[in-house]
């Protein structure tokens, strides 16, 4: 397993929306303790970050309850409970179900990808990677705001003939049924809204959702507009795509 890095590079900078601590805790699920070790050394050159490394699923259970990060990197193949059961048991609970998961993966298919995504992880990084990049991609996470709904998006109310969509209460409904959204998706659909009518590109949708631009697959765009588009059913036509463009929210 290489890992490419850069020597001499100035460690990136992040913040946490909201942190009252002085302290950002960060959880590294990786059976390889090499790989696990490098990431905690790179994570740790920012200033007042402190990684914790346990290297199975049971054992990131365990940890999570113990002391809650505020954000997970989190390994696919691990003893015991594999990355996927772990992101799907931290999704179910409602004290984890908003901390941001990186997923590390080996598995270069479109359908590991998508079911992580599925699961509601906000990221994933294929192995072998740049731990520069991955300290980019831990710093785009963690600057976005945690959605929540005692701590919202900006106060906006949408209301369709099938959608009706509080963007401040964190609540979606679709023919009068609530639907259940991803974080990402509920950013997704938040930005399609706010800009309905107008047309926005691949690569604008990862700059205003995901954080930054051009650091992921614009692929990764199109497997959640197409998540997002079956969970909101009579609604889902409501998200046109724009062939050669990309995609834009028309009212109905």
């Amino acid at each position: 397993m290489t890992l490419a890095h850069s020597q001499g590079t100035t460690p990136p900078t992040w913040s946490v929306p909201g942190l009252t601590t002085t302290t950002t805790r960060i959880l590294v699920v990786e059976d390889e303790q090499d790989i696990a070790g490098l990431i905690k050394h790179t994570l740790e050159r920012e200033p007042d970050t402190v990684v914790t490394m346990v290297n199975s699923g049971d054992a990131a259970l365990k940890a999570v309850a113990e002391q809650q990060p505020h954000l997970i990197v989190l390994d696919l193949n691990l003893p015991v409970l594999s990355g996927f059961e772990v992101c799907r048991i931290l999704r179910s609970r409602p004290t984890t179900k908003q901390v941001p998961i990186i997923m590390l993966t080996a598995r270069t298919t479109e359908v590991d990808r998508v079911s992580g995504l599925d699961l509601g992880a906000d990221d994933y990084v294929t192995k072998p990677f740049s731990l520069r990049e991955l300290a980019a991609r831990v710093r785009a996470v963690l600057r976005r705001p945690q959605i929540s709904p005692a701590q919202g998006p900006a106060a906006t109310v949408y209301r369709g003939t099938h959608l009706t969509a509080d963007f401040d209460a964190v609540a979606i409904h679709v023919a009068g049924q609530a639907v259940k959204l991803t974080r990402r998706e509920f950013e997704l659909l938040q930005c399609l809204v706010e800009n309905r009518s107008r047309v926005l590109s691949r690569d604008r949708l990862l700059e205003r959702v995901w954080g930054y631009d051009r650091s992921i697959e614009t692929r990764s765009v199109d497997v959640h507009i197409g998540r997002l588009r079956a969970k909101l059913g009579t609604a889902g036509d409501q998200i046109e795509t724009v062939v050669g463009l990309g995609y834009r929210f028309v009212d109905a």
